[in-house]
């Protein structure tokens, strides 16, 4: 029998692997339809995301959602079960803030600062620490954004885990190390630790060797 959750991602996204986690850690069963992004997107690819046509895409009972923040939130409302954002509306408001940050600001700052050319690198990579300072600032002391529990902040940030290592691992390029923000590098170790995160993290050397494989192209 099919499932009614369907999830249509690329196995080295960390945004389908939002989608993921979100899903495992309330327990929704799914069906993971893996697409091949880079070269022959599927025709549902197209129908079900005309608009920007990448993934992930989210499939409930035959409807799709797309955007991966959108379809965690979705998540959130349609099942209640081990919430990933507070009850409480300021609290709630507080991560998106920080949510939208993430997306808006740091994770863009962090791209530039990775792949840019080397005559820019210093002034992007100063600028990407002025951002991953700003996001440190708000675990105060906390092991998760979320506090004891992974929460939908802590999903929002799961690039600057495993992904970011290995990019660091291909380029030579140190931007998140124990030494420059040691309450994030901390939270990064605890995040990938938790085995619900583990078991849907894409093996290190499979993407350690796509990354290397994009930066030569």
């Amino acid at each position: 029998m099919s499932k009614e959750v369907k999830v249509f991602g690329f196995w080295a996204s960390p945004y389908s692997h939002r989608v993921e986690l979100a899903l495992s850690l309330k327990g929704v069963p799914y069906e993971y339809i893996e697409e091949d992004i880079l070269k022959n997107k599927s025709d549902l690819i197209l129908k079900y995301n005309p608009i920007y046509k990448k993934v992930p895409v989210f499939l409930h009972k035959g409807k799709p959602i797309v955007e991966s923040i959108v379809i965690l939130e979705y998540i959130e409302e349609t099942w209640k079960v081990n919430p990933i954002l507070p009850q409480n509306p300021y609290d709630k408001a507080i991560d998106r803030f920080w949510i939208k940050f993430i997306d808006d600001k740091c994770l863009p700052a962090v791209r530039k600062a990775t792949f840019s050319p080397e005559n820019v690198r210093e002034t992007a990579v100063e600028e990407a620490c002025e951002c991953l300072k700003t996001l440190e600032s708000a675990l105060n002391g906390k092991r998760f954004f979320g506090g004891d529990a992974i929460g939908m902040v802590d999903i929002a940030a799961n690039f600057l885990t495993i992904w970011l290592r290995t990019i660091q691992e291909a380029t030579g390029l140190e931007v998140v190390s124990v030494e420059k923000f040691p309450d994030l590098f901390k939270w990064t170790e605890d995040f990938i630790s938790c085995s619900v995160v583990k078991e849907s993290l894409p093996p290190t050397d499979k993407l350690l060797s796509f990354v290397k494989a994009s930066l030569s192209q």
